[in-house]
């Protein structure tokens, strides 16, 4: 279980009250969300599409939706949950519009610490492995294990049941240990 952590508002201003300015119109507020979940819907985006330039894509295609449906959301404790699943489902749409290319470009984040050459190509293999799945299980896995989503949160994303999605994630990770030999 993951445990949300409110991000920083500017001083004196309450996250719900960042919120309901946005909602209002404020687009100081918006700008405030924008700042503080994109990167959050980017690392989700990346797993959905494998690709850096489509995930800006699918998060730059998920802002303008949150602005015009930002006052449809009723929980201010569920914004970075909702924010999330909006970009999950633009990546979606995106891959699929895309079609799988025969050549896989494989994007490998800059660190600053050394990467192990067995580190390295087992990364390469779970990308390979991560692109056999469908765009929808790389969004499932990926709200799952980069966004932190529980089984509750995961089930109102996805329309499945808690326990639904559950047993969905199991068979994923059962899959993904086959094709990667870790049986």
């Amino acid at each position: 279980m993951s445990i949300a952590i409110a991000p920083e508002t500017p001083l004196g201003i309450t996250h719900s009250e960042q919120l309901q300015r946005a909602v209002a119109g404020d687009e100081t507020a918006f700008a405030w969300m924008v700042q503080t979940y994109s990167s959050d819907m980017a690392k989700v985006c990346l797993v959905v599409v494998g690709d850096l330039d489509l995930a800006d894509e699918a998060v730059a295609a998920a802002w303008p939706i949150a602005w015009v449906k930002l006052g449809s959301l009723r929980d201010p404790d569920r914004l970075r949950s909702w924010l999330i699943s909006i970009a999950a489902n633009q990546a979606r749409q995106m891959a699929r519009a895309r079609r799988r290319r025969s050549v896989r470009e494989i994007t490998v984040p800059p660190t600053d610490a050394p990467m192990h050459v067995s580190d390295r190509d087992a990364q390469i293999d779970l990308v390979n492995a991560l692109a056999t799945l469908s765009p929808d299980d790389r969004a499932l896995l990926a709200l799952r294990y980069v966004a932190g989503f529980d089984s509750n949160e995961l089930a109102r994303a996805t329309g499945l049941s808690p326990s639904g999605t559950r047993a969905k994630i199991a068979r994923l990770l059962e899959r993904m240990r086959k094709e990667l030999g870790d049986d």
